[in-house]
C-alpha cells in the first residue's frame, strides 16, 4: 500500500514528533522530508481543523541531545514540549561513527552508549508525552536472545527495561529471531522485513536477473535464516536451498564453536543466478564461503543480500571476493550507519527504506492499520510484472 493509496479518515490522537538520535539522523531527515511532502500534498480535511493543530508543520523533528560531561556522564535533553505528542525516537545502535571525550581520550560510542541515550531521551520526556514508539532497526542486544548456558539474556532484559519506562511500542527490523517479542507479550512489537526493497534495488541496479525458477534460485546460508529466504523464494516464485553449519562443539574461539564446514541442501545450481539473504553480514566470512560453495556447484551469478551491513573486519575481503568473481553484488540497506568507503564501492548497493519507515510512522500517527505495510507480497508481484514488461 502506498502513501498516495491511503485516504486516512481518523483524526491523529497526538501530535506527531520525530526524535532522531545523533546515530540516526540522516535518516531521520529523510523520513522527515518524505512526511512533510506528504501532508501538505494530501488530506486536506485535516489541515484547518482546529481538532488537528499542528498537523502542519515545517518539520516533525524534535530538538533533543544527548551531551557529555568530560567524565564521559551524559544526560538527555529535549528543548521542546512534548506533552500530547506521539513520539518516535529514533536510534542506531551500531553507529560506531560517533565519538565522545572521556577524561581527555576520544572513545566511540558503543550499541551500549547508544542504547543508555535511548533511555535517557525517554526519560527526558518525564511522560509527558501521549505515547512513544521506538524505532531501533537493529535490536540491541539481539544476537544475545537466547540462553545455552548460564548467561544473561541481554535482548529480553532490555525489551522489558523499554515496557517499564513507558514505551508504547517497538518497531524494529529483521530481528534475528523475532521470538524475542515473547519476553513482552502484551506490548508492542512490530518486526519489519525489507523484502520489497531487496527486489526493488536488485532490478534497478541488475535489471538483468530473470525471477524465473530454471534462473534463478534463493539461498539461505544457515538454518536460521531459512525462514526469511523461505519467503523471498514464494513471493518472486522460484526454489529454495539451505546450507547447514557444522560446527566442532568441542572447541570455543571467540566465545563461539568454530565452523568446520558449510554443507548445502537443494536443487542442481547449474547456470542459475544465486541469491543469498540473511540478516546480517558482520564480517563476512561465512557468506563469502557460502559463495564460494556456489560457484563450486557452477552458479552463474551471486548476489549477496543482507538488511545489516556491519562489515566489521573492513572491506578487503569484499573486495578480494568481487576480483576473483565470487560476488556479483552486496546489498544492504540504510538502516544502520553505512561508511564512505562502503558507498564509493562498485560492487555495493543500498537499498533505501527511509520512505517506507515514513509511511509507516504517518500511519500510525493516524491511528490506522500498518497490516498491509508490514505484508509487501502484492508490491512485489505488481513491481516484478511491471519489470517483466
Amino acid at each position: 500500500m502506498r502513501r498516495s493509496d491511503r485516504n486516512f479518515t481518523k483524526i491523529p490522537g497526538g501530535k506527531l514528533g520525530i526524535i532522531a538520535l545523533k546515530s540516526c539522523e540522516a535518516l531521520g531527515e529523510e523520513i522527515d522530508n518524505y512526511i512533510v511532502k506528504w501532508r501538505k500534498e494530501t488530506n486536506r480535511q485535516f489541515q484547518d481543523s482546529i481538532a488537528c493543530d499542528g498537523y502542519l508543520r515545517d518539520t516533525y523533528l524534535m530538538d533533543a541531545v544527548c551531551p557529555r560531561f568530560g567524565s564521559g556522564e551524559a544526560k538527555g535533553l529535549i528543548r521542546e514540549s512534548v506533552r500530547d505528542m506521539d513520539l518516535y525516537i529514533l536510534v542506531d545502535v551500531l553507529n560506531y561513527s560517533l565519538t565522545y571525550s572521556l577524561c581527555g581520550y576520544t572513545n566511540h560510542m558503543s550499541p551500549d552508549d547508544h542504547y543508555s541515550d535511548l533511555k535517557r531521551i525517554i526519560s527526558a520526556a518525564a511522560g509527558k508525552a501521549k505515547s512513544i514508539n521506538v524505532i531501533m532497526p537493529f535490536l540491541y542486544e539481539s544476537r544475545q536472545h537466547k540462553r545455552s548456558t548460564r548467561e544473561s539474556l541481554d535482548c529480553a532484559v532490555m525489551l522489558q527495561e523499554l515496557q517499564s519506562l513507558g514505551v508504547d511500542n517497538i518497531i524494529t527490523f529483521d530481528a534475528h529471531d523475532p521470538r524475542v517479542q515473547n519476553a513482552i507479550p502484551i506490548s508492542g512489537f512490530d518486526n519489519v522485513q525489507p523484502t520489497y526493497q531487496f527486489v526493488k534495488a536488485l532490478v534497478e541496479e541488475c535489471d538483468d536477473v530473470e525471477f524465473d525458477k530454471d534462473k534463478l534460485m534463493v539461498i539461505s546460508p544457515d538454518e536460521g535464516a531459512m525462514q526469511r529466504a523461505v519467503y523471498m523464494a514464494n513471493v518472486v516464485g522460484v526454489d529454495v536451498g539451505m546450507f547447514y553449519k557444522r560446527r566442532d562443539y568441542s572447541t570455543v574461539i571467540d566465545g563461539r564453536n568454530p565452523i568446520v564446514a558449510h554443507e548445502f541442501l537443494g536443487d542442481s545450481l547449474d547456470g542459475k543466478d544465486v541469491l543469498i539473504i540473511d540478516d546480517m553480514i558482520s564480517s563476512g566470512e561465512s557468506m563469502i564461503d557460502v559463495a564460494k560453495q556456489l560457484k563450486n556447484r557452477h552458479a552463474k551469478r551471486v548476489f549477496c543480500l543482507s538488511t545489516f551491513g556491519l562489515f566489521t573486519n573492513g572491506l578487503d575481503v569484499f573486495d578480494k571476493a568481487i576480483e576473483d568473481g565470487v560476488i556479483e553484488k552486496v546489498i544492504t540497506t540504510n538502516l544502520t550507519y553505512q561508511t564512505p568507503e562502503l558507498l564509493s564501492r562498485d560492487w555495493y548497493i543500498s537499498a533505501d527504506v527511509g520512505k517506507y519507515v515514513a509511511l509507516l510512522i504517518d500511519t500510525l500517527n493516524h491511528d490506522a492499520s500498518i497490516s498491509e505495510l508490514l505484508d509487501p507480497t502484492e508490491r512485489i508481484s505488481e513491481y516484478l510484472e511491471k519489470h517483466t514488461k
